[in-house]
């Protein structure tokens, strides 16, 4: 049977589609190719109103979207095919994690909503599709997030090594490795998300370059402190968030509860420390005696923040995921094609230590071509 399985992978920043081939069995997982396609920038305005919650949505244009949003999955998936010379029927699978658009694990009725239709994925590419990963998991009293601890066990453990890894995308989520084996993961808080809606808004660019605008701004520490008091950060695990706590008008809030004006770049510079600070914490309370600290996602590529993840953090060697030999711009959609591979097995994918399930389950539903 084929081993080649396609990871889709859309994260908090919604800026594009991660697509990632990989070759898997029991043996291990091979990155053989991966690309990003960009999303187009209607449908990127789209997320960005329905993901900021200033207006309500109608269904119309919630189904709309999904079915675009799907069309893009589909097309990410059947350039990556292309690129790498492979026919549908080569490909066992395709895992999609789709878009979230909304994420509420705690709420009286805990849902998680991603989308990006995996029915169109399915029909347009040929090849078979599993999605929808995390609603069996909150099914099952879970927080549904995050699920890529499981993956990072399985790539990046060292028998009697202590590691921590971390994905800093929208939101960073951070994956504990003890030297005995427990595995443990949760939400940090913040990643990308605040820093690329503040440059996006007075430097009308996507993300700071390497941090180089935080870098030359000054920490306001009445601001930092007001952000560091969230009680999300210190909150004991299972733990998991979104935009849903963490957007524009939530820093709009504690700008205007200042008695000063904070400048544009210092509030930059400020965002920058609090998504260190708020690692830092984790850390510490966690897994103090981490020997390494292993960066994935966009975050990886700030060197601004690893410079302050690294003076935080003396007793840790902050690096990136592309020192244990995976790309750290991969890791999440090489993670959904695993989960993919993990669900045709019959095995299952989330890890009660880290979502707070009552068991670990198989996740997903299968969409055929």
């Amino acid at each position: 049977m084929n081993n080649y399985y396609i990871g889709l992978m859309s994260g908090t920043s919604a800026d594009g589609v991660d697509a990632v081939l990989c070759r898997i069995d029991e043996g291990g997982i091979e990155v053989t190719g991966a690309l990003c396609l960009p999303l187009p920038n209607t449908l990127r305005a789209a997320l960005a109103r329905i993901m900021s919650r200033s207006e309500a949505v109608l269904l119309k244009d919630m189904g709309e979207l999904d079915r675009e949003l799907g069309e893009a999955f589909a097309n990410a998936a059947s350039e990556l095919m292309q690129s790498n010379k492979l026919t549908p029927a080569e490909v066992r699978a395709i895992g999609s994690h789709g878009q979230t658009v909304f994420h509420s694990p705690d709420g009286d009725r805990p849902f998680t909503w991603q989308a990006g239709d995996p029915n169109i994925i399915a029909a347009r590419t040929g090849v078979l599709t599993v999605a929808d990963f995390r609603r069996k998991d909150i099914a099952l009293g879970g927080q549904g997030a995050p699920l890529v601890p499981a993956f990072h066990a399985a790539m990046f453990s060292k028998q009697g090594a202590s590691r921590a890894i971390l994905n800093i995308g929208g939101i960073a989520n951070l994956t504990l490795l003890d030297r005995n084996g427990d595995v443990t993961g949760f939400d940090t808080g913040p990643g990308n998300c605040l820093m690329d809606i503040w440059c996006h808004r007075h430097l009308g660019q996507d993300f700071d370059h390497q941090g180089e605008w935080a870098a030359g701004g000054v920490i306001d520490q009445d601001l930092l402190d007001s952000m560091l008091g969230h009680p999300f950060i210190k909150r004991t695990p299972p733990k998991s968030t979104g935009r849903e706590l963490f957007n524009e008008a939530w820093l709009e809030g504690r700008l205007q509860s200042l008695p000063h004006r904070v400048s544009a770049r210092d509030v930059q510079a400020t965002l920058l420390e609090f998504t260190a600070n708020s690692i830092q914490i984790a850390m510490q309370q966690h897994l103090p005696q981490a020997e390494l600290l292993a960066v994935c996602g966009g975050g990886a590529h700030n060197r601004a923040l690893l410079q302050r993840l690294d003076a935080l953090l003396p007793n840790s060697q902050v690096c990136s995921t592309g020192e244990l030999g995976l790309d750290p711009d991969w890791v999440e959609g090489a993670a959904f094609a695993w989960l993919a591979f993990r669900t045709l097995s019959g095995a299952t994918g989330n890890l009660p230590s880290v979502t707070g399930a009552s068991r670990s389950t198989v996740l997903g539903g299968i969409y055929h071509p």
